[in-house]
């Protein structure tokens, strides 16, 4: 485990009582009622970090975008399908003690969808206009009077993992990064295990492969020990 007992003991006594949100899922972005811009994400790992936080004693909140999980138990959960709708559930929440973005956001959405199903063969391929999504965890992660005293973001990278969750923790002003590989073979999207590795201010901590569970209750525990530290 990446934490001792100790450890395991101080982080999740920390979290109890304390309210924390928790992002889980894809988002879909229509492109007309049928179609829709989405990714892979299966929500398995947020909605296990969902579990963790409420056995920890915390009360939490899960935003969940379309995933074909049941909701966990002693857990709040509001369904959302789209970026806009994740942003405004995950502000609607606040205020919390803790922030925990393991959504995989779409970059983007169309900027108009279609009220009826675009059909071929008439007047050649489609053209999109993209228009890009808001940042909710830089957004929630910004300093003020609602900033969770914890916020943990996630960076799922085909490549340069280090390096890009390293950019990304001080682009978005967060405590920690998780990040993890989710290329071909990695069998990360819809898979029960995760290679993940920690980005702090204090360097990196790469983990061995467990299952997203255990994956789940180490990073509350250290979650917990991370609220002990800016308290």
């Amino acid at each position: 485990r990446p934490q001792g007992r100790a450890a395991d003991a101080a982080g999740s006594k920390a979290l109890q009582g304390k309210h924390i949100v928790v992002t889980s899922g894809p988002t879909y972005e229509p492109i007309d009622p049928v179609r829709f811009i989405g990714n892979r994400s299966s929500g398995l790992q947020g909605h296990a970090i969902a579990r963790a936080a409420a056995a920890a004693g915390a009360r939490v909140t899960l935003v969940s975008g379309p995933v074909a999980l049941a909701d966990p138990a002693g857990v709040e959960t509001r369904h959302v399908e789209t970026a806009l709708q994740m942003r405004a559930a995950a502000a609607a929440a606040l205020p919390a003690d803790v922030f925990i973005a393991a959504a995989a956001v779409a970059d983007w959405r169309a900027e108009t969808a279609g009220a009826h199903k675009l059909k071929k063969g008439e007047g050649g391929v489609p053209l999109l206009n993209l228009v890009e999504n808001p940042d909710i965890l830089a957004e929630i992660s910004a300093p003020g009077p609602l900033r969770p005293k914890v916020v943990v973001g996630f960076a799922a990278e085909t490549e340069n993992i280090a390096q890009n969750a390293l950019e990304k923790l001080k682009r978005k002003r967060c405590d920690l990064i998780v990040a993890n590989g989710v290329g071909d073979g990695t069998g990360t999207f819809g898979g029960d295990a995760n290679q993940v590795s920690i980005v702090s201010a204090a360097g990196i901590d790469s983990w061995p492969r467990m299952s997203k569970e255990d994956v789940a209750r180490a990073l509350i525990e250290l979650v917990g020990l991370k609220f002990e530290e800016v308290r």
